[in-house]
């Protein structure tokens, strides 16, 4: 699965969620109809995957955490015990606590 970073056109979102959040970073990505939009806080990561057209297969979810935990995630300063995962059949939102220092 290739995952391709589309965050520039997007710009009205990434504005409005910069804007209207505690965002710190905004990214969009793509997995053919697959859509990943990712962002960072101070106290937290979150990943939201989404797809129009059919439901997020369990593989594509593997492949899209592994792809954000190995290059855009800090593992070693989340808090594993606390992930928060809301999962609905064409919507996925995960949500990474840091750990306070």
């Amino acid at each position: 699965m290739k995952i391709i970073n589309v965050t520039n056109n997007f710009p009205n979102l990434v504005n409005e969620q910069l804007r209207n959040t505690d965002a710190l970073t905004v990214e969009v990505y793509s997995a053919g109809n697959t859509t990943t939009i990712f962002t960072r806080a101070s106290t937290h990561y979150e990943l939201i995957i989404t797809n129009k057209h059919r439901a997020i297969r369990p593989d594509e979810r593997e492949s899209i955490q592994t792809f954000f935990l190995k290059k855009r995630i800090d593992k070693s300063i989340i808090d594993k015990n606390n992930i928060s995962i809301i999962d609905e059949p064409r919507l996925l939102e995960i949500s990474y606590p840091i750990l306070k220092k």
